[in-house]
């Protein structure tokens, strides 16, 4: 059962503007999300944290990409957002979402999304 849903990659040229999107599932029983972050893994290469947003509202971010992409959340839909500006070859990566919550039965509970693929041409 598919808990996380993710859209919004493709193929975009160097300098060019991308938004990933990431919904949690209503069949998904949850009190709280903690924590909602963004991975990459590009070919060959360890998968990356890009950027965190806390139930709080703060945000970190990976030097990488720090000023260029934005993480955001729309509670009312439980969805996750990545706003990347400026965009580099060296973003090609697939762009994976990670949520940290609650259940409804108190324990802690870690959801992933399949997964977008990006590719920023040069």
């Amino acid at each position: 059962q598919v808990q996380l849903v993710e859209s919004g990659g493709g193929l975009v040229q160097a300098g060019g503007s991308l938004r990933l999107s990431c919904s949690l599932s209503a069949s998904v029983r949850i009190s709280k999300i903690n924590v909602m972050n963004w991975y990459r893994q590009a070919p060959g290469k360890q998968r990356e944290l890009v950027a965190v947003l806390l139930s709080g509202g703060d945000t970190n971010y990976a030097d990488t990409v720090k000023g260029r992409f934005t993480i955001s959340r729309d509670n009312a839909k439980n969805t996750v957002y990545l706003q990347m500006s400026s965009l580099k070859p060296e973003d090609t990566a697939v762009y994976l979402c990670n949520v940290g919550a609650t259940s409804t039965w108190g324990t802690l509970v870690n959801y992933w999304g399949q997964g977008t693929q990006v590719t920023v041409s040069s």
